[in-house]
């Protein structure tokens, strides 16, 4: 072996653990902000949730760049996303407000990590296809996760102590839990982040798309990013009630036109005019 190839070997090696490595730091993101959460610091744990989303894009892409994605680096970033996504938004929201709502109030919180880990072994059976290349189905775990990390740094802007302070927040965290968790386990579908490009309209939309993002993230982070969850999360919702009102429709339109067609006609011997068979009227009225 030529030494030319030994240090392309090297180089292979070093590529393929690098995924690994933002998948790792993703875990050890997600294990400090439980930590943190603990200790009653509940801003930097919610951002820490935060980062450790950035990171599981990170080693997505990666592999997907590299070539060197595997099913090793799909079940490691699965159980890593099941802690930073479930348990530690979980573990955030119960030191931050349910801890002080009964002795069994975590039971509430233990359903949403449910759902994350049925959310992320669904993910992982599903076979590859050109649907899942343009979508996810059902809410993605990091989604939910940082939506309800996001709430704390929300409550502590100036916007929501001004005008939404009064609003019954007990009661719309409650239902977010409960709507969040039941969005990742349905068959709503829900788009990826936009691909990134210069060479076609969409691409540079997508690139104009997610430098608008980084850009509100870094401007007005505590205010921006809990919103923008909220409306992913309606989004998906409203796309899927709309679709399914017109997919009814067009099914009853088919019914109606079926009942309607007639199967065959027969026709009158003295005028020629076609008039359908028709049956005899059923016994008992």
């Amino acid at each position: 072996m030529s030494a030319a190839q030994r240090q392309r070997r090297r180089m292979r090696r070093v590529v393929i653990v690098v995924p690994s490595i933002f998948t790792l730091a993703n875990l050890f993101f997600g294990i400090w902000s439980i930590v943190l959460a603990s200790q009653g610091e509940f801003y930097r744990a919610s951002w820490w949730i935060v980062i450790a989303g950035v990171l599981d894009m990170m080693d997505g892409l990666t592999a997907r760049m590299s070539k060197t994605g595997s099913r090793f680096g799909a079940e490691l970033d699965s159980l890593t996303d099941l802690v930073s996504f479930g348990v530690a938004p979980a573990m955030l929201l119960y030191f931050l407000h349910f801890s002080s709502q009964g002795q069994f109030a975590w039971v509430f919180l233990y359903g949403f990590v449910v759902c994350v880990a049925m959310r992320l072994a669904r993910y992982n059976l599903q076979a590859p296809s050109e649907d899942q290349h343009r979508g996810f189905t059902g809410l993605p775990s990091p989604a939910a996760g940082m939506t309800l990390a996001t709430y704390y740094p929300f409550t502590q802007t100036a916007f929501f102590q001004g005008e939404l302070a009064s609003m019954p927040w007990n009661q719309i965290l409650i239902f977010l839990v409960i709507a969040v968790s039941l969005a990742m386990v349905s068959n709503v579908q829900y788009a990826r982040v936009p691909r990134i490009g210069v060479r076609s309209v969409r691409g540079v939309l997508g690139l104009a798309t997610n430098l608008s993002v980084v850009a509100f993230g870094i401007w007005a982070r505590d205010v921006f990013f809990f919103p923008l969850g909220i409306t992913y999360l309606t989004y998906g919702m409203v796309r899927a009630a709309v679709l399914g009102i017109l997919e009814r429709g067009e099914e009853n339109g088919e019914l109606h036109a079926e009942a309607t067609d007639l199967p065959f006609v027969i026709r009158d011997r003295q005028s020629g005019d076609p008039r359908p068979k028709r049956e005899p009227p059923a016994q008992g009225g």
